[in-house]
């Protein structure tokens, strides 16, 4: 039984109560590494076929934890399946990446701000092979939206490109479970980071192609930029710096563009906010190893 088989037997709500972050990597946890079904609460038990027995792999949730890195490795292998048969060369004008006939296996882009070197069977970043599975995830799935041409359906190609509207998480289809994960994982700790040091993010964000933001939304903010995750999914940062005599404390908030979801799944979307973070905060400490910072 292949994942997609098996998400039929399940809700596919994304609920995270079994232990795993999306409804496809528990899927390919239980079709490709003999995870227990039952993890999942909401599973059709009676419809399933004899091959998932009630005993199978039952290990609670410190099996899940435990066998994290399988999980992940799992689903790894079945995003790079999904992209062995596409063109890279049309891929190529719909993800916004650079293609050439002499690697006509490899795409080659920007991750924020990181040359990034995509082929069939394993990505390179900065000259060195990307080992973090969660990272090889987020660009397979950048790559496999890219090759689903349904996601274009109701408009050509070109009409569902970033377009700078920008919109909430609270405006994405199913998102009500991920914005307290959003404000956990990257509007939070940024906020906390950087208040009263809003001079000091700009700079960071021009280090990986940000762009300041010059609409509405952004001025409102203290401090807006338009960041570039990947090719086609730009984050929009507007922060709110504290005000210690008005006992206002710094915000921060990420917005995205109306298309985004053409071109990412809601779980690889949050985790790009998430990895956004991570690397605005690696080069600010790195900022402060420097000698003279």
């Amino acid at each position: 039984m292949t994942p997609h088989e098996f998400l039929k037997y399940i809700p596919a709500t994304n609920c995270g109560e079994c232990g795993y972050a999306a409804c496809l990597a528990f899927a390919v946890a239980v079709t490709k590494s003999g995870v227990a079904p039952g993890l999942c609460p909401y599973v059709q038990r009676d419809s399933l076929p004899a091959e998932f027995g009630a005993a199978r792999g039952e290990a609670g949730l410190d099996g899940v934890e435990r066998g994290q890195d399988e999980r992940d490795m799992a689903l790894v292998a079945h995003l790079k399946s999904k992209i062995q048969s596409l063109d890279f060369c049309q891929l190529s004008r719909r993800l916004g990446t650079a293609w050439s006939a002499e690697n006509p296996d490899q795409l080659r882009f920007r991750y924020l701000g990181r040359l990034i070197l995509l082929g069939r069977d394993e990505v390179v970043m900065d000259g060195q092979q990307l080992v973090d599975p969660r990272d090889r995830i987020l660009l397979y799935n950048y790559v496999a939206f890219g090759g689903n041409v349904s996601g274009n359906a109701g408009g050509r190609a070109e009409e569902r490109l970033p377009n700078g509207t920008w919109v909430g998480m609270e405006s994405l289809p199913n998102s009500i479970a991920k914005i307290r994960t959003l404000a956990t994982y990257c509007e939070g700790r940024l906020a906390e980071r950087f208040a009263g040091r809003i001079e000091e993010l700009a700079p960071l964000c021009d280090k990986i192609g940000g762009e300041r933001g010059n609409d509405e939304q952004g001025r409102s903010a203290d401090f807006s930029a338009v960041l570039p995750v990947l090719p086609y999914v730009p984050l929009y940062l507007l922060f709110w710096d504290q005000d210690l005599e008005d006992g206002f404390e710094a915000r921060v908030k990420i917005l995205f563009d109306q298309h985004v979801m053409d071109f990412l799944d809601l779980e690889s979307l949050v985790f790009a906010a998430e990895r956004m973070a991570d690397r605005l905060l690696e080069l600010d400490r790195k900022q402060d190893r420097e000698p003279g910072s």
